[in-house]
């Protein structure tokens, strides 16, 4: 029973997360399921910590061994100069294969937000943070169900 929770949890938190899937332009109008009234009843402010892999991490290390075989290619004469060209070229792509390493983090600013919809459901709804847009518990809210998620906002 824990697993299909958390699989259906996930596929909801990518679709919030990514802003080309939830968000919408200025100007653009958005194809609205239904809209649900609803009493926040906890909010809880959360930092997500995303790893972020550099998909590139092959051409940096290209790139550092063309460079230092470049380099290398300079000293020496004959023989030595093919050496130094191998030497050159394989500190520099160990040099690129390190120095330009491929994963970065990212802290992403989410509110978690538990609401009792005016249909008698209860659901938890995690966002990005706005800091124009607080949320306290009691707040009434405006629930949007969109084809490609959710969309919590204060009611007025």
């Amino acid at each position: 029973m824990w697993k299909p929770t958390l699989a259906s949890f996930m596929f909801i938190f990518a679709f919030l997360i990514n802003p080309a899937i939830a968000g919408y332009e200025r100007n653009q109008a958005v194809p609205v399921e239904k809209v649900l009234y609803g009493d926040i009843t906890s909010v809880r402010n959360i930092t997500e910590t995303q790893l972020i892999e550099d998909r590139n991490q092959g051409w940096k290390t290209f790139g550092g061994a063309l460079a230092g075989g470049v380099i290398g290619h300079q000293f020496g004469g004959g023989s030595g100069q093919d050496v130094a060209t191998i030497l050159g070229a394989l500190i520099g792509g160990g040099i690129g294969n390190r120095y330009g390493s491929g994963t970065t983090t990212q802290s992403l600013k989410l509110v978690e937000l538990m609401i009792n919809q005016e249909d008698g459901t209860q659901v938890m709804v995690i966002q990005d943070y706005d800091s124009g847009m607080v949320f306290n518990a009691g707040d009434r809210v405006r629930v949007v169900y969109l084809q490609s998620g959710v969309r919590v906002d204060l009611a007025m």
